[in-house]
């Protein structure tokens, strides 16, 4: 036999094993790096960092060494929302003004935002809530990942408004 043929066939009866075993042996967990914005979770400053994991049937929240600051059953998620908050850098403008006064004008026109998640929950009478900030490029998937496991549709707390 052909040495390549006998390569091939090795290779594909590796992975044809390989695959099939690590579908079956993952979990599907979803994680993301969070920063705690508030809420009624004792023991968590504002500003804190903290690791979101969303799997099956359970939202995890791990803080420090990966110990489990709270778990909550999706199926007591009673809201999920979201929003943006926009500010404009002057701070930093200011500071690039010194050093060239074009860079530090262009600055002061640009806008950052920070994303919001805000998740609500009672567990056996029990209600708690919480508003994460999420890093921009993961703040969709984090929400397509708490609708998908709560069912719940979250709603864009911007679009709303305040009447008094």
């Amino acid at each position: 036999m052909n040495k390549a043929k006998v390569c091939q066939q090795a290779i594909a009866a590796v992975l044809s094993v390989i695959i099939p075993v690590s579908a079956f042996g993952a979990t599907s967990t979803n994680s993301y790096n969070v920063k705690y914005d508030g809420g009624t979770v004792p023991g968590v400053k504002t500003g804190n960092d903290l690791q979101l994991m969303i799997q099956e049937d359970q939202i995890w929240f791990s803080h420090g060494n990966k110990q489990v600051v709270l778990a909550i059953p999706a199926s007591s998620v009673t809201e999920i929302s979201y929003g943006q908050d926009v500010h404009r850098r002057v701070g930093a403008a200011i500071g690039l003004a010194v050093v060239s006064l074009g860079v530090g004008a262009l600055m002061a026109l640009t806008k950052s935002k920070k994303h919001f998640v805000g998740i609500t929950w009672d567990t056996d009478g029990k209600k708690g809530g919480m508003a994460i900030q999420c890093d921009k490029n993961d703040y969709r998937g984090v929400l397509l990942a708490l609708e998908g496991i709560t069912g719940k549709k979250a709603v864009d707390s911007d679009s709303l408004t305040v009447k008094n």
